[in-house]
């Protein structure tokens, strides 16, 4: 018999000995990720993207090893000979130097006087933004009066990559700040906090494993965006487990004085709901899969392996922990046994509201249903077609600065050229009709010795936008060339170049959106269906979530577009809203709704709904702050993207936990009554 207790804390202790290990081996490549990440472009369009084609063939007519840095200079009073002489100077000898490309470009005037440009080469292999970053040291310090600026491909990388580096570091600080801060108010105990936050450390450090090794063997494709989502995610998802079964341990330890038992039935009690959210938010975040941009179908994987580890750190290395701890954990507000089995003896507040609702649920769900209403109005004013590159940024970085001065003084697009490849044949149609497009400031013929040069029958025209190559307009100005080009018999023209990759990015992002959507849609009804083994609730349920999304949307919409003064939004940001707030939006109500199913078979849907929403009011209003507040903590990376998310995503998950899961869901279910179970047993 001595053999039983003892395993009662030796399994435990053998489960937190192996997340130790587990966090000693796996936990350094968190810091390691951006290593293997990519944020270039063309590395996420599909092998059969028209930009991705001509980028295959463009080694044949340019050197394809460097991305160019353009080096923009501007006195409004016109540059001086010493002004032309400090651009020589300084660049001079990074030529050939480790990272740049043998020769420079001259300083080019322009036709006004007051700025120069010159044009950098910079290897794309390594890590060009380091190599920017050594030109920028070279050319910091200028004559008095002369503005100097790096941009281009190269700068906008180095811009990027200075944004992205604050995932490591500054966004995993803040979000464990953030979450530490809400557990004290929550648990009111300084000890249970740490334990929690400790299980999403050690869940984050296993995922981070996991993604460094498929990463670094090119299996799957991660971006920043992909690996600041990652952390967050991670953290939201498992100390929202974390609340769910601490809640109910709590809970389960007025009912008992034996820890054990208490966890016991905590834990059986919690397993389902908490792996059918897991559940739910993998295979939600895996219809990305389906995806034509490999950034976006990255992005599922890593999200299901976040979501998976966090699973399991909460149902292995979270009990473990408060086995052995017990009832100190809550220390100094420890559970105490009472007699008493009615949820609201211990949940007065939340008893209130089930209360409330259950006196007028039409009136409730009615009003309720037309402020959300209102508010998903103004989802189709959201603007998601678009965004050009320089308007990533939120505040001012220095590739943005030497793109508008570059405009001011030049062809916008000058260093980062337009490629037309076209059948040889048709050389001279093909560069006459490219002239004649609008937006085209010069087009030329790749040449060599006075003759074009020829590749397997193919010659390459080169063209100069006049507007920035990473505006809108540039991608208007590169659709019209291929409109044009592709008219022209017998020329197979196809057009590529950074302009290009921008906008099949852009196009590919909208075909996913389109049609991801309807797949997630689909997949949750499904496992809302297996879970409750029902038809009307589930549809119920998804009905509410779909409509909190769409009053998320038109919310920001009112806010991006009005106050905020966004340029607009890129095609991802409501696809990854969408696919976080439904996945991780209906897991809020898997909580609630497990929870009223369970009651119902006892006491009746009626009694059921209000015993249930009393029990998980407290710990899924808890768990929605937590996640929000850490999807917030996104907004620390200055770039567009993430902060939209950041936004989108926080909003929404209040709006579901606070209102949709408190007030719609609870009025619809008690007006609809038994029914809602159909056909389930528990409708008869």
């Amino acid at each position: 018999m001595a053999t039983r207790p003892r395993l009662r804390w030796l399994i435990p202790a053998l489960l937190l000995l192996a997340w130790i290990a587990i966090g000693a081996v796996a936990g350094p490549y968190a810091g390691k990720l951006a290593g293997v990440a990519s944020n270039d472009n063309s590395t996420f369009l599909p092998a059969s993207a028209e930009s991705t084609e001509v980028n295959d063939v463009l080694g044949d007519f340019s050197d394809t090893s460097t991305v160019p840095a353009i080096v923009i200079a501007e006195r409004d009073t016109g540059l001086t000979a010493a002004d032309r002489a400090f651009l020589t100077d300084a660049t001079d000898p990074l030529a050939g130097s480790d990272g740049f490309g043998p020769t420079f470009s001259p300083p080019i005037p322009s036709s006004d006087g007051q700025a120069a440009q010159m044009f950098v080469p910079v290897s794309s292999a390594g890590e060009p933004g380091d190599t920017v970053e050594t030109l920028r040291s070279a050319l910091a310090s200028p004559p008095d009066g002369l503005t100097v600026a790096v941009t281009g491909p190269a700068g906008q990388i180095a811009d990027l990559s200075e944004a992205f580096s604050g995932i490591d570091g500054l966004l995993l600080l803040v979000a464990g700040a953030v979450v530490i801060a809400i557990l004290i108010v929550v648990y009111r105990s300084p000890i249970l906090p740490f334990v929690v936050i400790i299980s999403a450390v050690f869940a984050l450090s296993l995922a981070s494993g996991i993604i460094y090794l498929l990463a670094d063997n090119d299996i799957l494709v991660l971006n920043g965006q992909s690996q600041g989502i990652l952390f967050i995610l991670v953290f939201g998802a498992a100390t929202d487990y974390a609340l769910l079964l601490v809640a109910r341990f709590r809970e389960e330890l007025t009912r008992t004085d034996d820890k054990h038992a208490a966890l016991r039935a905590a834990w059986r009690a919690t397993i389902e709901p908490v792996a059918a959210s897991a559940g739910t938010v993998i295979l939600g975040v895996l219809c990305l899969l389906f995806s034509d941009l490999n950034s976006n179908r990255g992005l599922g994987p890593v999200a299901a392996i976040g979501i998976a580890a966090s699973f399991l750190a909460s149902m292995t290395f979270l009990p473990a922990a408060l086995t052995l701890l017990g009832r100190t954990a809550f220390w100094p507000l420890a559970p105490k046994h009472v007699d008493s089995s009615e949820p609201g003896s211990t949940h007065r507040f939340w008893a209130g509201i089930a209360d409330r609702v259950a006196a007028r649920p039409r009136v409730i769900w009615i009003g309720t249903l037309i402020v959300l209403l209102v508010g998903a109005a103004f989802a189709p004013t959201f603007r998601s077609d678009g965004i050009a590159q320089t308007d990533y940024f939120l505040g001012s970085v220095e590739s943005v600065e030497g793109a508008q001065i570059q405009a001011r003084h030049f062809d916008a697009g000058s260093g980062s050229p337009t490629w037309v490849i076209a059948d040889d044949s048709q050389a001279d149609a093909v560069l006459g009709t490219v002239r004649d497009v609008p937006g085209v400031a010069s087009a030329s013929l790749v040449e060599e010795s006075g003759r074009p040069v020829v590749a397997d029958g193919r010659v390459a025209v080169q063209a100069t936008l006049t507007d920035n190559a990473e505006s809108l307009a540039a991608q208007d100005t590169v659709r019209d060339i291929r409109s044009a080009v592709g008219d022209i018999e017998g020329a197979n023209a196809q057009v590529g170049g950074a302009t290009a990759i921008d906008l099949d990015t852009r196009t590919t992002a909208i075909h996913d959106r389109n049609l991801i959507i309807p797949i997630v849609l689909v997949v949750v009804l499904a496992i809302l269906m297996l879970l409750l083994r029902s038809i009307v609730a589930p549809i119920l349920l998804l009905a509410t979530t779909v409509l909190s999304f769409a009053t998320t949307l038109g919310v920001a919409a009112l806010l991006f577009n009005g106050p905020f003064d966004f340029a607009g939004a890129d095609p991802v940001v409501p696809l990854f809203a969408f696919v976080f707030l439904v996945a991780l939006g209906i897991d809020y109500n898997i909580f609630l709704m497990t929870r009223v199913r369970e009651e119902s078979a006892i006491h009746g849907t009626r009694s059921g709904m209000i015993r249930g929403l009393t029990a998980t009011g407290g710990v899924i209003t808890s768990a929605g702050v937590v996640l929000a507040a850490t999807f917030a903590a996104l907004a620390v990376i200055p770039l567009l993207f993430l902060a939209q998310i950041a936004f989108l995503v926080a909003f929404g998950v209040l709006l579901d936990a606070l209102v949709v899961r408190t007030l719609l869901v609870p009025a619809l279910t008690l007006d609809i009554g038994k029914r809602v179970w159909w056909p389930n047993p528990l409708s008869r």
